[in-house]
């Protein structure tokens, strides 16, 4: 069920109902879930879902939906075979039917009808394409940090937002913590005095995983080429794709855009600077 459209939708079945209701019982054959009752949602009012991107991060997030009784995943997509036929089975699994279709190009998903939201887990070159993509197709979308990998891509992609007018929500899960949130609190209500200086700790190093740097053959069931997209032409190495991406310039922004994502959006947040920008930015890097 569209955003767009819950409220009518809702209404509308009411009547609906109402007004039958008054004239003739409904058929003691309809199961009571498809009318909402004992608890249970009716698939009128459910949100289907399709996943682009089921990795790591994207599996974590399929988890999370396939929990929620108001959403229903019928679609996933992923250029990794293993990923996407490991998270078409997550989801028939779940559902106890064989209905979820799984797709290697993510356009092929949006070209679909019948969904009415999507969540993108890919890496940041991909973000802003992908994310476009689905606002022009009117998607509401829950999509991973960082927001994009420029700051125009970031740009085009909350133009694309408003001007399809759907619902975006980027994944920072701190943000929904609430943990996070009372310390927020604390800090923005005064609690623990003025602050004058917010220092913002990262994980020690890029954590590539073992594997080569050299170039290899492409693992059967991998679109490769997809999977670069518009980032350049390079032979393909084991350490190149899948976790190790965030480390590459080329696909990400190191612990700026993975890590520093989340702790220094805390920090903007619990000191009410969220909507300004940097007045002064400084770097040093370190090298053994």
């Amino acid at each position: 069920m569209s955003q767009k459209n819950k409220i009518n939708r809702r209404n509308f079945i009411k009547r609906i109902t109402q007004s039958t209701a008054a004239a003739v019982a409904f058929p003691y054959v309809i199961p009571s879930s498809v009318l909402g009752k004992a608890g249970a949602i009716p698939p009128s009012e459910k949100i289907t879902m399709g996943f682009i991107g089921v990795g790591g991060m994207g599996t974590g997030n399929l988890r999370g939906f396939l929990e929620k009784k108001d959403a229903h995943v019928i679609a996933v997509c992923d250029v990794d075979r293993n990923h996407r036929n490991r998270a078409r089975d997550m989801v028939n699994g779940k559902n106890e039917n064989q209905d979820c279709a799984a797709y290697n190009d993510f356009r092929e998903l949006l070209s679909r009808k019948d969904i009415d939201a999507i969540c993108i887990a890919l890496p940041d070159h991909w973000h802003a394409l992908a994310a476009v993509a689905a606002a022009r197709k009117g998607y509401d979308i829950y999509a991973e940090k960082p927001l994009a990998y420029t700051i125009s891509e970031g740009r085009a992609i909350v133009d694309a937002v408003k001007k399809y007018n759907i619902v975006w929500q980027t994944g920072s899960q701190q943000r929904s913590d609430r943990h996070f949130r009372f310390a927020c609190e604390l800090v923005r209500n005064g609690y623990i005095g003025e602050v004058k200086l917010v220092k913002v700790g990262l994980p020690h190093g890029n954590s590539i995983r073992q594997g080569s740097t050299q170039p290899a053959p492409v693992p059967e069931g991998f679109d490769y080429d997809m999977w670069l997209g518009p980032a350049p032409k390079v032979p393909y190495t084991p350490t190149r794709c899948h976790w190790n991406f965030r480390w590459i310039l080329d696909y990400s922004g190191g612990q700026l855009t993975d890590w520093a994502g989340h702790h220094i959006d805390i920090a903007q947040w619990g000191m009410n600077t969220e909507l300004s920008a940097p007045v002064e930015i400084e770097g040093e890097g370190l090298y053994p």
